[in-house]
């Protein structure tokens, strides 16, 4: 293909990678999970030695399968892999990611995307979408695996982790990111993906995504530095940075306010913590409902939920539930290291105000479900302690979903720059000023 097709290819199928995030409807047509992805017993590792006698990011399993589009097999293949990771809690645990490798042959440079497919079900990772499964939960996955053929044509090598694990852990930043940095060891350990020890790798995520690519780029120094090595910077979008802020920001809000208990959850279910002692009944029929939702089940299905609603009267302050304030610090990107490579970081802001059906939380606008004064805190906390090249977007007027079109080329360039050798940009000491990233403290 002329390298001037290349071009239109990519940039199209990038603006289909932002756009995802709002049309889901493209990849739902087959409705529930098809039953054979239910009981794939690809993704249980049953080796007859422990999970622990393995090193992170040890080739557990592979096979090799047709990259499927919203179901459709195309004439690419894509190899997964069951691996070795570590979970939430420092457990050892199995996941899977997938890889297809470039379509020029070039092993010497590869993303790692992270998808924002966002759901409670490991039914609806991408790794089954790009299997062939179809299902309403996983459709944001289906609907990414076509548009990132853009990343293909650019003659990249893609590596694409289930980042919730396989208990789909959502919302539980740590373990994205071991789940992230795991699988770039794997991928680049398996001859058959033609990577190895010195491909250099971009990260990539937006929203779910960028939870999964900021906790990667933070831990990589401390848990993988050989992946850090190799790592030539990352970029994320939309993002989730303290997640206390942002459940005061959906509180009552007629779009996000669903997220509230899939990312109760979510984090419960990952460090292990009881958080129904706090619920009031209704608060803990959703939490039954919503077991294994996905960010389709959430989004307008819950108009004007508010944490007060879901917790009794004497935890009307979420600060006031001890094991709730010690989840959510752990999962607080301001208190994780800083990353050693180069950054671009976007967000929205659509002017939207926190607290739409309460009292002002006093956390500032964001795009309707991430806090922009968060994401220019990390930003200005990454100049601080070790600016490395930290480039910083703001799409004023624009919502999450919005801000996501504009971001995905804007992050393929900028990419694109850091593998030619391009020195990376930086914007330390011209972003506004941000919020407190404190630690929650229980309330008295």
């Amino acid at each position: 293909m002329p390298a001037t097709s290349l071009r239109h290819l990519s940039v199209a199928a990038l603006a289909a990678l932002g756009l995802a995030a709002a049309s889901l409807s493209a990849a739902t047509t087959a409705g529930a999970a098809t039953p054979s992805a239910a009981a794939d017993s690809f993704y249980s590792y049953t080796g007859s030695a422990p999970l622990s006698s393995f090193a992170p990011g040890a080739v557990l399993r592979t096979r090799t399968v047709p990259y499927h589009i919203v179901g459709i097999p195309t004439p690419l293949t894509a190899i997964q892999i069951l691996y070795r990771t570590t979970d939430a809690q420092g457990r050892p645990s199995a996941n899977v990611t997938t890889v297809v490798r470039s379509l020029t042959g070039d092993s010497s440079k590869a993303i790692s995307y992270q998808s924002f497919y966002d759901s409670l079900n490991p039914q609806d990772g991408p790794s089954r979408a790009f299997a062939g499964n179809v299902s309403l939960g996983g459709a944001i996955a289906d609907v990414e695996a076509g548009a990132l053929t853009a990343i293909l044509a650019q003659g990249y090598n893609l590596v694409v982790p289930d980042t919730e694990g396989q208990t789909a852990d959502f919302a539980a930043g740590p373990e994205y990111g071991t789940d992230t940095l795991d699988s770039i060891r794997a991928a680049t350990s398996l001859p058959a993906t033609g990577m190895n020890g010195s491909t250099r790798f971009g990260l990539m995520g937006y929203s779910g995504g960028a939870i999964a690519t900021a906790w990667a780029a933070a831990l990589a120094p401390g848990y993988a530095p050989e992946v850090n090595r190799n790592l030539v910077g990352f970029t994320e979008g939309g993002l989730l940075v303290d997640p206390a802020h942002n459940l005061k920001y959906v509180n009552g809000a007629l779009v996000w306010s669903g997220v509230i208990p899939m990312a109760l959850i979510g984090v419960a279910r990952a460090y292990g913590v009881d958080l129904t002692q706090y619920m009031s009944s209704y608060g803990k029929q959703l939490n039954g409902q919503l077991q294994s939702a996905s960010i389709v089940d959430a989004l307008g299905h819950y108009p004007g939920l508010t944490w007060q609603q879901i917790a009794k009267p004497q935890y009307s302050d979420p600060d006031s539930a001890p094991a709730f304030v010690s989840a959510v610090n752990r999962v607080n990107l301001g208190s994780a290291p800083t990353p050693t490579i180069p950054g671009y970081i976007a967000q929205g802001d659509g002017g939207v105000q926190e607290g739409t059906f309460g009292n002002p939380a006093g956390i500032g606008t964001g795009d309707g479900v991430m806090v922009v004064g968060d994401v220019r805190a990390l930003a200005n906390q990454y100049c601080a302690t070790g600016d490395h090249g930290i480039s910083y977007d703001q799409y004023n007027l624009l919502s999450h979903t919005e801000t996501a079109v504009l971001w995905a080329p804007a992050a393929m360039t900028w990419l694109n720059d850091r593998f030619a050798g391009k020195a990376a940009p930086s914007d330390c000491g011209h972003i506004p000023a941000g919020n407190s990233l404190a630690p929650e403290h229980p309330a008295p």
